[in-house]
């Protein structure tokens, strides 16, 4: 009887934990709650969709961030979880954290957007304002589209190449960095247009927060897989590495 009642109480529980988050509550991290370097999952932490505290995510969490707080499917949000546990150095681990993302090189690389290189700060975490407007310089109207999105990704890997002495960007990490523009294009923008607003998406990494303020809404349709990659290829296709080559 005791073992019967405790089941459905835990799971009931667990449910609760799950279903959490607004995009009308927000609040950045407090004493002892963890950020990383990504901002977007650092939204969805500050948004409450992923667990405020940052840390020890499973995979049915993930999944309810990444739907409930911007329409991401469950393939997409298994992939990241599953490519997430890599950061995690703990053994038969199941869980990661926003903590463990900034472990250097896995999926955190240089040439961020928004971050310091690991080289120069030894702080991947902290959001970079010179880093930041280096980036933003290159949307340069008011719908980003995606050689503009490919503009400013090249521009961080031409910084750190002549820079960094450690630049290293690993073929996952250099998928990441496509698939981190693709991201903020199809969470802020339209997917047949392929362009994104540039004032939601400088709020969001200026505040690692839903521009709910400036009238987004959750898109309606589903972020998918084929989405994601189409867009991740985009953003490839229209990168002049040659420019990247002929400074290493």
């Amino acid at each position: 009887m005791r073992a019967s009642f405790i089941i459905p109480v835990a799971l009931a529980t667990l449910n609760r934990a799950i279903a959490q988050g607004s995009v009308s509550d927000w609040h950045p991290a407090g004493p002892g709650e963890s950020r990383g370097p990504c901002p977007m999952l650092n939204t969805l932490a500050n948004h409450g969709f992923l667990p405020r505290e940052g840390r020890n995510f499973t995979l049915p969490t993930v999944k309810h961030a990444l739907k409930t707080g911007v329409n991401v499917s469950e393939e997409i949000a298994e992939l990241l979880y599953n490519f997430a546990l890599t950061t995690n150095p703990g053994p038969n681990t199941t869980t990661w954290g926003l903590d463990t993302l900034a472990n250097h090189n896995i999926l955190e690389h240089d040439a961020s957007l928004s971050r310091s290189d690991d080289y120069f700060t030894h702080d991947v975490i902290s959001f970079n304002a010179t880093v930041y407007n280096q980036t933003r310089s290159y949307w340069t109207e008011d719908l980003i589209n995606i050689q503009m999105v490919a503009n400013a990704r090249l521009a961080r890997m031409l910084e750190s190449v002549q820079h960094n002495p450690q630049f290293a960007l690993s073929e996952l990490a250099g998928a990441f960095s496509a698939g981190e523009g693709a991201g903020y294009m199809l969470v802020f923008g339209n997917k047949t247009a392929k362009t994104a607003r540039r004032d939601f998406v400088e709020y969001f990494f200026e505040h690692e927060r839903l521009p709910t303020e400036l009238g987004w809404t959750t898109a309606e349709a589903v972020i998918s897989r084929h989405d994601l990659s189409t867009f991740s290829d985009d953003i490839i296709n229209a990168t002049s590495y040659e420019a990247l080559n002929s400074h290493r």
